[in-house]
């Protein structure tokens, strides 16, 4: 994969955390990185030009949905996927994997095949491993990942090796029918919150020679403190000199652990799903903007962030637009959501780069928790 390179800039040595750069066929990559996510080619609310400023580098859109509609063809036809949604930098693919934990109810699922109920109109779709690379190619995103299968938690020991077996002959079937070179192909590991299973789920995909490999099956409801042991003993089996991209993650707190134990990229409806909902996060933690306290307040959103929202809008002016049903509330919102997780990886990428992330790791936390 010439079109791909990926190089540590520092390595923290009190916490492991990782400063890199990835060149990609759209552009390099600063990592930690978080990519918003727009599942249906469109993060939602904003226009691309307002998601580059937030300081995004990368987003995310994901193959099931796209599927559906408009169809991967029609994408393909249009130019493919950056064309399509006017994002000139690179763009990540999920697989549809992610649509076989929250479509359960809508899904058989075979060591073949997942085979979905479209939850639009009830039509089939079926994602094969071969399907599912085949929908990746035309879309022409810069990154894809396999086929894989998220079992939920606290799901019981056989039914997530079962997942972990499948997820490794379906990695196997992705890169046998992966035809583009100037694609991406990133294996997930799986194993829930097993050790044994999850470097069994690895050291398996590591004979497939990925380019980058994922973490998936975490932030599915297990709690904050399992999430982050399991990556203890998974990060560390994963290669150090290929990226390492925790799926679904999450929270500013998640995010900061996660970078802390290794981990370069993230993606997470979180920031805009909250922001279309009136909770902002701020450098001082979070803030419910319909509360009546923010009525009269004519203080920014949060004084440290340089997003418009913050510089020109107070909050009693943001709780107003929430509470009269106006649309400019929720883009407002999301737009400095966006900006406050962009704004936190580039922070801890100068700390890893000082060597500091152990103190920006603790003093972030402190602030979150409001002291001083």
């Amino acid at each position: 994969m010439t079109a791909f390179k990926f190089q540590l800039d520092a390595i923290d040595p009190e916490t492991g955390a990782r400063a890199g750069r990835w060149e990609t066929p759209h552009g390099t990559v600063e990592t930690p990185a978080f990519m918003p996510v727009g599942t249906l080619a469109t993060v939602k609310g904003l226009l691309p030009a307002q998601i580059r400023e937030s300081g995004a580098q990368m987003v995310l859109a994901n193959t099931y949905h796209l599927a559906l509609r408009p169809g991967a063809e029609v994408v393909q036809s249009l130019g493919g996927l950056h064309r399509f949604m006017d994002w000139n930098g690179p763009i990540l693919t999920d697989s549809g994997g992610f649509q076989v934990f929250s479509l359960a109810k809508l899904r058989q699922l075979t060591d073949e095949k997942a085979v979905f109920r479209s939850h639009i109109d009830g039509s089939l779709l079926e994602l094969s491993p071969e399907r599912a690379i085949e929908i990746q190619e035309q879309l022409g995103a810069d990154v894809m990942m396999c086929l894989d299968e998220c079992p939920p938690s606290g799901e019981s020991r056989e039914k997530i090796l079962a997942a972990v077996e499948r997820t490794t002959l379906w990695a196997k079937r992705c890169k046998e029918a992966q035809k583009r070179p100037d694609q991406a192909l990133f294996g997930i590991v799986q194993g829930g919150v097993h050790q044994d299973l999850r470097v069994r789920s690895a050291e398996s995909l590591l004979k497939l020679d990925f380019p980058g490999y994922a973490v998936g099956g975490l932030s599915v409801g297990e709690p904050p403190e399992v999430m982050y042991r399991t990556l203890e003993f998974t990060v560390p089996v994963l290669p150090a000199e290929k990226p390492r991209y925790l799926m679904g993650v999450g929270r500013p707190h998640d995010i900061l652990e996660a970078v802390c134990r290794g981990i370069d990229l993230f993606d997470c409806v979180m920031p805009t799903r909250n922001g279309r909902n009136a909770m902002a996060f701020t450098s001082r933690g979070p803030v419910k903007l319909r509360n009546a306290i923010h009525q009269r307040d004519p203080s920014p959103l949060d004084p440290e962030c340089g997003c418009i929202a913050c510089q020109r809008y107070s909050r009693a002016y943001l709780r107003h637009l929430f509470v009269a049903g106006e649309m400019l509330g929720p883009i407002l919102v999301s737009l400095h959501n966006l900006t406050h997780y962009q704004t936190l990886v580039r922070e801890l990428r100068k700390a890893i780069i000082a060597g500091n992330a152990a103190d920006f790791r603790l003093n972030q936390l402190a602030r979150w928790a409001g002291q001083p």
